[in-house]
């Protein structure tokens, strides 16, 4: 699926099919109320503009369930993936933003930014093939290859891994996960956890941090031998 000439969405159009997008990695269709809180808006927002989607053939919706991306959907929204994630590494590796700051400024710098602009920006990048945050960039065909990770929450004691990828775009979560040096390609061991969804403790090298339920959930990783 080759990466189509740009059509006629406005910024807020792309967002919306992004985050469905997003949001589809862990549920196969996506309530209102979840995008409503990951885009920050209304309630009463997303409702019209999911209909301009599903008129315009980019969504379609399930009853009593949510909405899905169309294939056309699917296209927009990995080609506005692509664009963001781009955009990410430039503004780290070229400007010297923090991987913090990144994502803020991607949006806002997305919002203008044409096709032949991001091609360069990922020429002069070394066509990166994920973002600072670890999470996969759609190539320019428009194929994405999603790892096979989990999230640190689903392993036990004595789990040896490496972080691939921190899923959360809040700036305080992902200035303590760099203080900590918990980011992508950073090995560990899960040396203890509490029951009941409780801290984990995790050793990096000789020292050792422990995380809480609510930061462990943006955690994912794969084993260390995962070649």
């Amino acid at each position: 699926m080759q990466l189509s000439a740009s059509r006629q969405l406005s910024f807020t159009m792309r967002e919306y099919l992004a985050e469905i997008y997003r949001l589809q990695e862990d549920s196969p269709t996506v309530s209102t109320t979840s995008l409503a809180d990951r885009l920050e808006v209304s309630a009463p927002a997303v409702p019209r503009m999911l209909k301009r989607l599903k008129n315009a053939g980019f969504v379609k919706h399930v009853p009593y369930q949510g909405v899905t991306l169309t294939e056309l959907g699917l296209e927009e929204a990995l080609r506005e993936i692509r664009r963001h994630r781009v955009l990410e590494v430039y503004l780290t590796k070229v400007m010297g933003f923090t991987w913090d700051e990144a994502h803020e400024h991607a949006d806002e710098m997305g919002k203008g930014m044409t096709d032949p602009v991001i091609e360069r920006m990922a020429d002069m990048t070394g066509n990166p093939t994920h973002c600072p945050h670890g999470e996969p960039i759609p190539n320019r065909d428009g194929v994405i290859t999603l790892p096979q990770d989990m999230g640190v929450m689903n392993v036990a004691v004595g789990f040896k891994g490496v972080v691939s990828r921190v899923r959360t775009h809040d700036l305080e979560k992902l200035q303590y996960f760099s203080s900590q040096k918990l980011v992508p390609g950073q090995e560990f061991e899960v040396v203890g956890r509490a029951p009941f969804n409780g801290p984990m403790r995790l050793r990096l090298g000789r020292e050792e941090i422990v995380i809480g339920a609510e930061l462990a959930q943006a955690l994912w990783i794969l084993p260390s031998d995962h070649g």
